[in-house]
């Protein structure tokens, strides 16, 4: 049976993006394959890591084009060319809107750093989320991955998994550790979830 295509979406040092590379490598996406890497800008480490795994990327800039819609297109032109059935938001750094989420309905993923009601929508991403965690005083953080839909952070919760917040942790520190316990490990579990869904829908 054809494996899912896969793209994912990144803007920076790709540190999801290798840990499903890394998954992958070891067997456990087997229903998925990373057949694309798609970055926001060109300078995204993230890219040099699709070329050291041989897989093929595209660069597709918000400021090139004068709309969002202009913006989407294009990049579901891309999308089309590859055949890619699945899309992983990996530190992807621009909003998609509902023009596009739209057009693959339970067919696109995010991994947010926190356990999703809390500290997540518009604003909470990167250091933000653990520097609220630790602010708020929570005891328990962890990652939630997700289906996107037009609301941020607002689609089916997927999987989740919580981590400890220790005394004295910066939000660096929790940072690293919730990557390390918990979007490393649930994000390659999702992927292989959902593109084996699809696959079975294609048949």
């Amino acid at each position: 049976m054809n494996k899912t295509k896969i793209a994912v979406f990144v803007s920076g040092g790709g540190t999801n993006l290798q840990a499903l590379i890394d998954a992958s490598k070891r067997g456990e996406i087997p229903s998925g394959e990373i057949a694309l890497v798609l970055a926001s800008n060109d300078k995204a480490y993230a890219l040099t890591r699709a070329a050291e795994n041989n897989i093929p990327s595209a660069v597709v800039k918000r400021k090139d084009y004068e709309s969002q819609i202009a913006y989407e297109e294009a990049v579901k032109g891309v999308l089309a060319e590859k055949g890619i059935e699945m899309i992983v938001l990996a530190g992807f750094m621009t909003i998609l809107s509902e023009n596009f989420t739209s057009a693959y309905p339970k067919r696109i993923v995010n991994v947010h750093p926190s356990l999703i009601p809390s500290f997540c929508g518009a604003g909470f991403y990167g250091l933000r989320v653990h520097e609220a965690a630790l602010e708020y005083g929570v005891k328990v953080t962890g990652a939630t991955v997700h289906y996107v839909n037009e609301i941020p952070d607002g689609g089916e919760i997927i999987l989740q998994k919580a981590v400890e917040i220790q005394e004295g942790d910066t939000a660096e520190v929790l940072q690293k550790r919730v990557m390390e316990q918990a979007e490393w490990i649930l994000l390659p579990k999702a992927v292989e979830l959902v593109a084996n869904r699809l696959q079975k829908e294609r048949g």
